[in-house]
């Protein structure tokens, strides 16, 4: 069997399996550092710029916005140059040789080539905003995930820290039972008890890798990486613009109406160039001819007759959809003011109810479960009332972080809503 030495290896090969390695030590050494947390706006600004699908929709902006300049490219000449009778000579022969050079162009008229400009433009508009719709679906999108991860990591360092102080308290009592003071049946229930906060953290952990790496591929990354962290606050924060405010917002940014407003003057464009396609469009020629030792010129022009087919089919068509898209624009206005108002019921809901674990309920769960620790410890109390005020404030806590995660996808629903950022 034969075996690769790079000792052994070509001089030539040398640099570049140094090269290779170096390149695997680096990328190993970058899996296994630590990286620096990013925030909401950092994360959304990788994503802007590296997210596949947006990378996608940015190409394909491109080829349409390429099609303005087809839309004003002007009709071209034609050249015609043929000979007859090229073999005989100029005189002494009753068909001599013939040479004719034919100059023709189309001259269209109606206004076709400023009406196909307007509709590829209008076109371009309306890709643009389908761009920018796209994005703001995905921000919300990626929004939506960076809360999960910042959630998911409150949630595993409560279950920690839950785990840790129950274990503690698990130490003492068995230090009591194996002094005597407390029952074999009451220390194995402490004990029994101890499955529920590990499974919290299992679970915890779980659940933090799987929002981290939903984050990592909205931001294009091709494979995720385990040391990925974020940073922010996990308490939402209050909202200062009421209802009407973020009505007006949307009605001014949202990137759907803009797409439908501009359909509907590419529609528009669409009629007056169905109707200007409807019209006659001449050729002019040109031409010269030489006939063995005798020239001559001429011109023609040809002008179609539209007795029949005068385009009637599309423009009718066209006028229809210039209706529909016109219907689409107040369909879009109508979905924004329920998307304002479903979002806005949600937030101010939310709110209410994160306010009150924030002001509230957070601290008096831990008073109840610190006054039962210390009357447990000292006789005072049962088992089941201690054991009772753990589960309340594990309960509390985690209610606690589902009503801060549900109020902070509310307000990301009413910037996806808006079309803005609502909180810098």
């Amino acid at each position: 069997m034969m075996r690769f030495s790079p000792l052994r290896s070509k001089a030539w090969e040398r640099p570049l399996l140094l090269a290779a390695l170096a390149c695997s030590l680096l990328m190993s050494a970058e899996a296994q550092s630590p990286a620096t947390p990013l925030t909401l706006p950092q994360v959304l600004d990788v994503v802007r710029t590296k997210n596949l699908t947006l990378l996608q929709a940015q190409s394909n902006l491109q080829g349409v916005k390429a099609q303005e300049i087809q839309a004003a490219m002007r009709v071209n000449p034609n050249f015609t140059f043929y000979g007859t009778n090229v073999t005989l000579p100029a005189e002494g022969a009753s068909n001599p040789y013939a040479y004719s050079f034919q100059v023709s162009r189309l001259f269209e008229r109606g206004d076709k080539r400023r009406w196909r400009l307007d509709a590829a433009k209008a076109t371009t508009d309306q890709t643009a905003a389908q761009l920018k719709d796209q994005e703001r679906q995905i921000i919300y999108n990626v929004k939506q995930a960076f809360t999960n991860m910042l959630v998911a990591k409150a949630a595993l360092k409560l279950a920690q820290d839950n785990l840790a102080d129950f274990k503690k308290q698990l130490d003492i009592n068995r230090d009591r039972y194996q002094a005597g003071d407390i029952g074999k049946l009451d220390f194995e229930r402490l004990d029994l008890q101890m499955a529920q906060f590990e499974t919290d953290e299992s679970n915890a952990e779980v659940s933090l890798s799987q929002a981290r790496d939903q984050l990592q591929t909205f931001m294009g990354y091709d494979r995720p990486n385990p040391n990925f962290d974020i940073v922010g606050d996990i308490a939402p924060p209050s909202l200062t613009l009421t209802r009407a405010d973020l009505e007006q917002r949307a009605l001014a940014t949202r990137p759907d109406l803009h797409a439908a407003e501009a359909g509907a003057r590419a529609a528009d464009a669409n009629v007056k160039l169905a109707y200007a396609n409807g019209t006659t469009d001449p050729t002019l020629e040109g031409e010269y001819d030489r006939s063995g030792t005798y020239n001559s010129a001429g011109f023609s022009i040809n002008i179609p007759l539209r007795i029949f087919d005068r385009n009637q089919g599309n423009k009718l068509t066209s006028k229809f959809q210039a209706d529909a898209s016109g219907f689409a624009v107040t369909a879009a206005r109508n979905q924004i003011i329920s998307d304002i108002d479903q979002a806005w019921v949600q937030y101010t809901t939310s709110k209410i109810v994160s306010d009150r674990y924030n002001g509230h309920y957070l601290e008096e769960a831990k008073d109840v479960l610190s006054i039962a620790q210390f009357a447990y410890q000292q006789g005072g109390l049962a088992l089941i009332d201690y054991l009772n005020a753990v589960q309340e404030n594990r309960t509390t806590t985690l209610n606690a972080l589902n009503a801060y995660s549900q109020t902070w996808i509310a307000i990301h629903q009413l910037g996806f809503a808006t079309g803005t950022e609502l909180v810098p």
